[in-house]
């Protein structure tokens, strides 16, 4: 059963390829404007850095399939990236918790001049210091295969959050009481359990990396499951272990926690904070229109999303910086949370249909969503971040083949 529901997502993703074609044949590069954020939409710089990030995240797909291989190979966009080393990988497979992606150095040597319109910096090449790009510590964490999964995975009860100790102080001696405390915390127990695993690996990783490297900002990122793994981690980094020149990037990601939660990652990451610069945010939640995942487990269950939401309203792919916009709040009517909705039909009623099954054991404890929505339009939006995650090939997933890079925008400090 567990081998039909994690196939299902690829079928159906084949069938509407070869059945309803690419949307994206003749597209062509959109004009860059100018490099200013207003309340409607983001920066050309903003933008661009969270493109490059989208095609990082991409790359942890490749990790438990192809894989991926000192200096920085992989079948996927590992090319795109020639100023990354990689560090390690993880991977725990289905069994314990599907916990998987990487960590990689990105050296700030500046490579032999690239093509125009060339995205493989990490970090700004026009705002180096004194000539010298930037270097940087990437962690990206990979979201699940299968999105059917998902529905189950996140089907479950929530349990107490306990932030963990410091790595330095042995895991287990007493330590000193944080300046952010999390009070009446409860937390989505799969992921919790997905970080629990993969900090064995992260942290004695990260230590050495710290030590060598102190002045490197780390970088967070991960797409659905991943992002919410970051969420945790970026916190254990940040609270417990001090480590506060780091930034989070999700996409994707779902609801990791309840109210206390919620007050918790937006006092550490000041988030919602008023009169602060949305682009100045150290903590970035990209959301997409259609996608239900960043909507669950659902509020009904005692779970809120929290604020640092950057809002991707254009439904199909490549979106412009205008189709971006930073959202007020935990709870912001014009993002994700007005979007398409929560009401109408369930998700397992839907599957249910495709399968020509009883629905009665799909339909306890899963989302809603619209009906309007056909199945593999649900996994597609949940994929469609700049570009379509989450399948280790050579140019990514075939619907991305052909495609023009985005154009080359520059950006301050962001990654």
């Amino acid at each position: 059963m567990l081998h039909m529901m994690g196939t299902l997502p690829f079928l159906l993703y084949l069938i509407a390829v070869f059945a309803l074609g690419s949307p994206l044949g003749n597209q062509h590069p959109f004009q860059a404007q100018e490099d200013a954020a207003t309340s409607d939409h983001i920066s050309d710089g903003l933008f661009a850095s969270l493109e490059r990030l989208s095609r990082l995240v991409d790359i942890t797909y490749c990790v438990g399939t192809t894989g991926i291989s000192p200096p920085f190979s992989c079948a996927s966009r590992c090319k795109d990236f020639p100023t990354l080393d990689l560090v390690t990988t993880w991977n725990t497979g289905v069994l314990m918790s599907d916990s998987c992606g990487y960590i990689a150095i990105d050296h700030g040597t500046a490579p032999a001049p690239a093509p125009s319109g060339r995205m493989g910096r990490v970090v700004d090449e026009h705002h180096a210091a004194n000539g010298r790009i930037p270097g940087a510590i990437i962690i990206a964490f990979r979201g699940t295969y299968s999105i059917t999964n998902t529905v189950v995975d996140l089907s479950t009860i929530p349990q107490e959050y306990v932030p963990y100790p410091s790595p330095d102080q042995g895991g287990s001696d007493p330590h000193n009481e944080p300046k952010h405390a999390c009070h009446n915390c409860t937390v989505h127990m799969g992921f919790l359990s997905s970080w629990k695993i993969a900090r064995t690996v992260v942290l004695p990783a990260l230590k050495p990396l710290r030590e060598q490297y102190p002045e490197y900002p780390i970088h967070l990122v991960g797409h659905s499951l991943g992002g919410a793994v970051a969420a945790l981690a970026a916190l254990e980094l940040k609270v417990i272990s001090g480590w506060n020149n780091l930034t989070v990037t999700t996409f994707g990601e779902p609801r990791v926690g309840n109210d206390g939660f919620v007050d918790y990652i937006n006092s550490v990451f000041q988030l919602g904070d008023v009169g602060k610069q949305f682009e100045a945010q150290t903590y970035r939640r990209v959301t997409h229109v259609d996608d239900p995942v960043p909507l669950l487990p659902l509020s009904e269950w005692g779970y809120r999303s929290h604020a640092g939401e950057f809002f991707i309203s254009k439904s199909d792919l490549p979106p412009e910086p205008s189709d971006i916009q930073p959202c007020i709040g935990d709870y912001d009517p014009r993002c994700i949370a007005g979007s398409a909705g929560e009401p109408l039909q369930t998700t397992g009623q839907i599957i249910a249909e495709q399968l020509a099954q009883d629905t009665s054991a799909w339909t306890r404890g899963l989302w809603d969503i619209p009906t309007r929505l056909k199945l593999w339009q649900l996994f597609f939006a949940h994929r469609d971040y700049f570009w379509r995650l989450g399948l280790c090939v050579p140019g990514g997933d075939p619907i991305d083949w052909g495609r023009d890079r985005y154009p080359n925008f520059t950006s301050s400090d962001e990654l």
